[in-house]
């Protein structure tokens, strides 16, 4: 896996909406432009609340640089859909990983610490680590 090239961060989530928007957040929230490659996979072909493994893998695709790929998602057949890829072995990039995290918060927690260069690892810490955030 190369280093000189960002980690890519899939949201994988029931709703294009809702993963486009997060997307967006955590962007803007790293500084905006296209430092971290992010691509929402919500939904399905057709629009509706699901979740595609054919637009997971399209999406992954799109981010793959080559430093691995952070995917996360937010609840159930999402998150089965991405195993079932990750068993596979071969619709996703290799280095393609699922991130156990929250999906707001690790999502605006990937992109801050992919924006810094920081690898695969690292990315997945950060998002793991959203889990621990205090709101009270």
């Amino acid at each position: 896996m190369s280093l000189d090239e960002p980690v890519g961060i899939v949201l994988v989530s029931h709703s294009a909406a809702v993963a486009t928007a997060v997307a967006e957040l955590a962007r803007g929230l790293a500084g905006g432009g296209d430092a971290v490659p992010v691509a929402a996979a919500g939904g399905t072909e057709g629009g509706g609340v699901g979740t595609s493994a054919e637009l997971i893998a399209a999406a992954a695709a799109a981010v793959d640089r080559g430093a691995g790929v952070a995917l996360l998602a937010d609840l159930g057949s999402s998150v089965l859909t991405v195993k079932a890829l990750i068993a596979e072995g071969d619709e996703l990039p290799e280095g393609a990983r699922l991130v156990d995290a929250p999906f707001v918060e690790g999502a605006v927690a990937a992109v801050v610490t992919a924006a810094t260069g920081a690898d695969l690892d690292a990315v997945e810490a950060a998002a793991g680590e959203a889990y621990g955030y205090r709101k009270v």
